[in-house]
Order: structure tokens, then C-alpha cells, then sequence
């Protein structure tokens, strides 16, 4: 499917670091970014942009806080004209850490946000804007919020927010392509002057067709992950991405060769995808912790047990 518009954002290393508390080494993160530059992808996302002061750099990789000059280590000598991208959580940054743009290798910032705090957000999306990025607000979770939320939301964001994107966030991996649907048609009618995005979780090995689902209906941003690394379940893979879309600029050959010499390895040392505790997370819009807890139990083939205390009132279990 070819339309110039859709832009790929490859998310493997931002969101594979929550499996690994971002302790990817700066060999792996470069042989990951020369793959993605290689492929023709629009943009990388490396990590988040944590403050120090909340997070211990003694318990988490470089990737959880992106520091500019760990950015520049990796991309030396790379030629690539892949832009790149990190993540700031609401209430988790100091935006005086960040640079202005013209003094960063880092071209997009992309705000993660519950709809709860869409006002949050928005302000620290204007903010990053006002220092040169191009922004997103990626709404986390958007399974779990009402009609009306997501409809004030939409209007706020669009009234109100310097973000280029807006992206629509399964992060429980439990939509299926109606909601899918639904959900990239109201952005679209309310969010006129925005691009629609869309980041899907695996839990229920929907995240391909539903990424599908939401180019189908004009959501022109979409994340990947090579091989689907990611939280739990994992991703949209990035290589069916490339295989789907029939953009010339994109080259699927990089991505294959990185798959073999790195990543098959890599599935080795850390689970991601899809199994049981993460298909019934999604099944019944459960956030992952539980079933990520579960995988690293004694009890982790415990399926019925898991489904149980999920659905189950303590005086039924």
C-alpha cells in the first residue's frame, strides 16, 4: 500500500528497553540505528528523556534518560537521514534538562500522556515545541477511557497543542480493528490540522492488522518495532511494516540482516511477544505489570490461575 504520507517510526529501542531497564550496550543501539537509517525508516526512537533526579542511572541504561552526548556516541559516522526521536513522560522530566533543538541530534519529542492529564501534556508539548522540536502526544491507554474523554481530549489537543502528531496508543493490546477504526475516524473529524498516529501492542497478535486498519483509514504515522521487540507482547514488527508498504524509499534487506545477527540472539536472553499472560492482559484491557510479574514467577505457565485472579472476586477465587 503506497501513500507518500505515512511515515514509519521505529520504536525498538525505547520500547524493548522496558524489558531490559534500557541496558541496551552502545554496540547493539548502533547496529540497530545503522539497520533502521539503512531501511529508509523516517525516524528511530532511542529512549526517554527521564530526569535523573526521579530515576537512578544506577538501576537503568542511558536509553531511560538519552543524554545527548550518549546519542552522538552511537550515530557517529552513521550517514542516515532518519530522524531521531525520544519520550517524555508527563510528570517524569525537567524540560530545562533539554537543550534547544538547534543544539541537539534529537529532532522529535514525543509526550506520553493518560488522558487524565491531557492538560499536562499539551503544556509540555507547547514547551518542547517553543524549543525547536517537531512534537507528539502519544495518549497512553486510550482502551481505558470514555467517549467523552477521548472527545474533549481530541478537541483540546487540537485547539490548544503545537504538536505535528497525535498518536492513538493501544498499550494493552486489546482493540480490535472496529475500535480501531472508530477511534482514527473521530481524531480525524475533530483534529484537523494534526497527523494522526497509531502504536499498537501484540498482546492478541492484532498489532499488524490494526496498524493496517488504522493506514486504511488515513492514520498516516505508524510505530514499529523490529522483530515486534517491546513491553511485554511487544509491537507492530517492523519488517511486516516494510513488507506491507510498498513506498520504494524503505528497503526491508537491512532489517532482515540485523534480525539474524542480533536479535535472534537477543530472544535468548530476554522474552517478548506473544504468550498466554499477555494475550489474556489484553483480552480483558489489563495494563501488563501482572502478567510481567507472572513471567517471572515460579508460577508462569499458570494460565488458568492467572485468569482467575483477574476476573475472580477474592470471596470467588
Amino acid at each position: 500500500m503506497f501513500r507518500e504520507k505515512i511515515k514509519l517510526l521505529d520504536a525498538t529501542i525505547r520500547d524493548g528497553g522496558l524489558m531490559n531497564a534500557h541496558k541496551f550496550d552502545d554496540r547493539f543501539v548502533r547496529e540497530v540505528y545503522r539497520a533502521v537509517s539503512d531501511a529508509g525508516i523516517d525516524y528511530i526512537e532511542l529512549g526517554y528523556k527521564n530526569s535523573k533526579k526521579l530515576f537512578s542511572p544506577e538501576k537503568f541504561g542511558k536509553w531511560k534518560f538519552c543524554d545527548d552526548e550518549d546519542i552522538l556516541k552511537v550515530i557517529d559516522g552513521i550517514p542516515s537521514k532518519t530522524k531521531i526521536s525520544v519520550m517524555v513522560d508527563v510528570d517524569r522530566v525537567d524540560p530545562a534538562d533539554l537543550k534547544p533543538k538547534k543544539n541537539s541530534p534529537v529532532t522529535m519529542i514525543r509526550v506520553a500522556s493518560y488522558i487524565k492529564d491531557i492538560d499536562k501534556a499539551i503544556a509540555l508539548c507547547n514547551q518542547m515545541a517553543d524549543k525547536g522540536y517537531e512534537t507528539a502526544v502519544n495518549i497512553m491507554a486510550i482502551s481505558k477511557a470514555l467517549d467523552n474523554e477521548i472527545n474533549e481530549a481530541f478537541e483540546q489537543l487540537e485547539k490548544e497543542c503545537k504538536a505535528q502528531v497525535i498518536n492513538i496508543v493501544d498499550s494493552n493490546g486489546a482493540l480490535y480493528q472496529e475500535t480501531v477504526e472508530f477511534l482514527v475516524k473521530k481524531a480525524r473529524a475533530i483534529i484537523k490540522t494534526k497527523e494522526i498516529g497509531f502504536h499498537a501492542h501484540n498482546n492478541q497478535q492484532l498489532a499488524f492488522s490494526n496498524s493496517i486498519e488504522a493506514i486504511i483509514h488515513n492514520a498516516n504515522y505508524i510505530d514499529c518495532t523490529i522483530y515486534g521487540l517491546g513491553r511485554a507482547a511487544g509491537n507492530c514488527p517492523t519488517e511486516l511494516m516494510l513488507g506491507f508498504l510498498k513506498n520504494p524509499k524503505y528497503d526491508i534487506r537491512p532489517i532482515l540482516d540485523v534480525i539474524s545477527k542480533e536479535f535472534i540472539a537477543l530472544r535468548q536472553q530476554i522474552e517478548w511477544g506473544y504468550v498466554i499472560p499477555y494475550a489474556i492482559a489484553g483480552i480483558l484491557d489489563e495494563h501488563p505489570k501482572a502478567a510481567l510479574a507472572l513471567r517471572e514467577s515460579a508460577q508462569k505457565e499458570n494460565y488458568r490461575e492467572f485468569w482467575e485472579s483477574l476476573v475472580l472476586s477474592p470471596d470467588e477465587a
